[in-house]
């Protein structure tokens, strides 16, 4: 079903999406509170949309590629007005603050961070000034810290990103098994299919850790092919960008490459144990619906950028 949306959004002409973007936030904005509302309760928490196990849908997903082309549009109508703070940065952070607080009561923190970052992509690549950047990161990294003290179990996965091993059973079980995989994979791994730790030692293996799974079957070699795959991707999606005939489409393209970039580069970071553990999911990779549905729609648009490229 993502392949096929995929190829339909990928002859769709990108430029259409500019006369639908508040309809597009609107949209998102409406069913991120209808989580809150009527929403699925999972692994301790609320953040889907639908009936029963498959048929499900995650708004937090939608999200991300929403505010990433409603900063394309602000920003393509005029490129200079991203000199001035009040009214280049304001309004957006105003936007991005409904946003991630709606995701936040979700209790998302990992998709909250991937939206922050995809953002901050952006703005730098519209031309937002460095100081305005570095007092954004300063602000973003201080309302975090009160974010993960309110909730006792993001404070336990700090505590055990610093020290797994103080809890081997408890809170740093799932880094510990993580790093298991990966070193038991050594240079070539254990063999496709031969994996042990995905017999239920390690929790989530088959979503957000299925790096290490990787790590273990096909070893250092597979482990990094992942990650040099990930670089191509993310240095093609920047040609796009640069290739663009138009600042919408420039802006749009580094959004969504920044949007799956960055999710990769962060879950990587979190199942190697070089990051707190966060729930987000490996793009193309994981397991999972709307997760896999809205990159593949990220990469038809990315695709659909491409077509008119001065490449």
């Amino acid at each position: 079903f993502g392949f096929l949306a995929m190829f339909l959004v990928m002859n769709i002409n990108y430029k259409w999406y500019r006369g639908y973007v508040t309809w597009f936030m609107l949209g998102t904005l409406i069913l991120l509170i209808l989580v809150l509302v009527m929403g699925i309760l999972s692994h301790g928490a609320t953040r889907w949309l639908g009936i029963g196990e498959q048929l499900r849908f995650q708004p937090s997903e939608l999200a991300k590629l929403t505010m990433v082309l409603y900063l394309a549009r602000f920003y393509s109508r005029d490129i200079e007005r991203t000199r001035s703070f009040t009214k280049g940065v304001l309004p957006n952070l105003g936007v991005l603050a409904i946003i991630s607080g709606l995701i936040l009561l979700q209790r998302d923190l990992g998709t909250t961070i991937v939206l922050l970052g995809a953002t901050f992509i952006v703005f730098f690549a519209a031309g937002v000034r460095i100081t305005h950047l570095v007092g954004l990161g300063i602000g973003a990294l201080s309302a975090l810290l009160p974010v993960i003290y309110l909730e006792p179990f993001r404070l336990k996965r700090i505590l055990a990103f610093i020290d797994p091993w103080s809890d081997p059973l408890g809170d740093g079980f799932q880094v510990i098994q993580s790093l298991l995989a990966i070193g038991s994979g050594g240079l070539f791994g254990v063999g496709f299919g031969d994996s042990r730790q995905k017999f239920l030692y390690l929790p989530e293996m088959h979503t957000d850790f299925i790096y290490a799974i990787i790590g273990e079957e096909w070893g250092f070699v597979g482990a990094f092919m992942v990650i040099f795959l990930f670089a191509l991707f993310v240095w093609r999606g920047c040609k796009i960008a640069i290739c663009a005939e138009d600042n919408f489409g420039k802006l749009l393209a580094v959004g969504i490459t920044a949007m799956i970039g960055f999710q990769g580069a962060l879950n990587i970071a979190v199942v190697t144990g070089s990051l707190p553990v966060t729930g987000i999911t490996l793009p193309f990779i994981s397991y999972g619906g709307s997760s896999l549905l809205f990159t593949l729609i990220g990469v038809g648009v990315l695709l659909n950028i491409s077509k008119t490229a001065k490449m």
